[in-house]
């Protein structure tokens, strides 16, 4: 069994302290992806996973060992990094065999293991050739290939898929869940890529600035970010955000500008009068039709991107800069005023004072 667990685990570097007392436990088999912004803290917390890095205050378990003063080689980890570490005069086989020779394995359990991650892999024609013959997606197959070789409990992945281009991150990011999915090895994966986050992951793990803001399979994150960070994070185009007051029957959001939308039931009702900020999801609107209750839109941006239409404009009476995410191709021109409306569950309410998340 591979769980790990991160017991009120701190990070300082001299007097500042970049990670601030994560509890996380990850199942055995788990694929847990860490997401955040550049600079949160989420290599941090993985090299100090690895033993990469020292901790400042707390634990880590691995299996149910700790391995706080434990070196990298005894953790019975694998990491692969975002620049490959590939060493440039040795062949693709020698390369992955490279860890095993080191540890006095016989060869014909490193040719073993060897050919079965290039299988797995799908690199077998190219155990012969040397880094520089490959491309970027096979040069990160292969770093994967020696992580697979040493048959460890737990992979760890510090961003990748960085350095490819957006075809081959696609590509590679398949790659990577076929192959968690048929290991089944507790894996636990770094990367500022909500795209990534959010269909790789068993589970994700959002950090901000050193803070755990969020731990939740993807759907949660995205049906309920417990914060206004969150709720900005996840999601491809970002979520809209307007400042609002919530109406004295608890029932609407009030808009400056004098116009409004109704809101879904919940603890609501308990904030009537208070300020807010509403949160609403681009792909959740549509242009109202048959007497639906609507708020206007100033188109002044439209993007045809062929399954869906991006228009950007202004929120009604507010001018706040919104965008909205239509199905299809749509023939909308800058200038128009599109009556949009949206449904009351779709709604997301924050606290205008904490930005935490106020309701169901």
């Amino acid at each position: 069994m591979a769980e790990i667990q991160l017991r009120k685990v701190h990070k300082s570097f001299g007097d500042v302290e970049v990670i601030h007392g994560v509890d996380w436990e990850i199942d055995d088999g788990e694929f847990v992806v860490i997401v955040g912004p550049s600079g949160c803290g989420k290599s941090t917390l993985l090299r100090m996973i690895a033993g990469l890095e020292t901790i400042t205050e707390g634990e880590i378990a691995i299996g149910g060992r700790v391995v706080n003063n434990l070196e990298p080689a005894a953790r019975d980890i694998a990491m692969v990094f975002q620049n490959y570490a590939l060493y440039p005069h040795m062949s693709v086989y020698n390369n992955m065999a490279y860890g095993l020779k080191n540890r006095g394995m016989p060869k014909d359990e490193i040719e073993r293991r060897v050919k079965r991650a290039a299988d797995i892999l799908e690199i077998g024609e190219f155990l012969k050739r040397s880094p520089r013959q490959l491309s970027g997606g096979q040069r990160q197959r292969v770093a994967m290939g020696r992580a697979i070789v040493r048959e460890p409990s737990v992979f760890l992945f510090d961003e990748p898929l960085s350095n490819l281009d957006a075809k081959l991150r696609v590509q590679m990011r398949l790659e990577i869940k076929k192959l968690q999915e048929n290991l089944g090895i507790t894996s636990v994966y770094v990367t500022h890529d909500q795209v990534e986050a959010m269909t790789l992951g068993h589970r994700l793990l959002v950090l901000n600035a050193g803070y755990v803001e969020q731990l939740g399979t993807p759907i949660d994150l995205y049906e309920r970010p417990a914060t206004l960070f969150v709720a900005g994070f996840i999601g491809s185009p970002a979520m809209n955000f307007v400042s609002a007051t919530i109406s004295a029957d608890g029932r609407r959001a009030e808009f400056p500008g004098g116009d409004s939308l109704a809101l879904h039931d919940g603890e609501i009702a308990a904030h009537a009068g208070r300020p807010v900020t509403i949160g609403m999801r681009p792909e959740h609107f549509h242009i109202a039709e048959n007497g639906e209750a609507a708020t206007p839109h100033a188109v002044e941006v439209v993007e045809h991107l062929g399954a869906d239409t991006l228009v950007h404009g202004r929120f009604g009476g507010t001018g706040v800069e919104l965008t909205v995410r239509l199905r299809g191709i749509r023939d909308i021109a800058p200038g128009e005023i599109l009556p949009l409306t949206i449904p009351p569950q779709d709604i997301h309410v924050f606290d205008a004072e904490d930005g935490r998340r106020i309701g169901d």
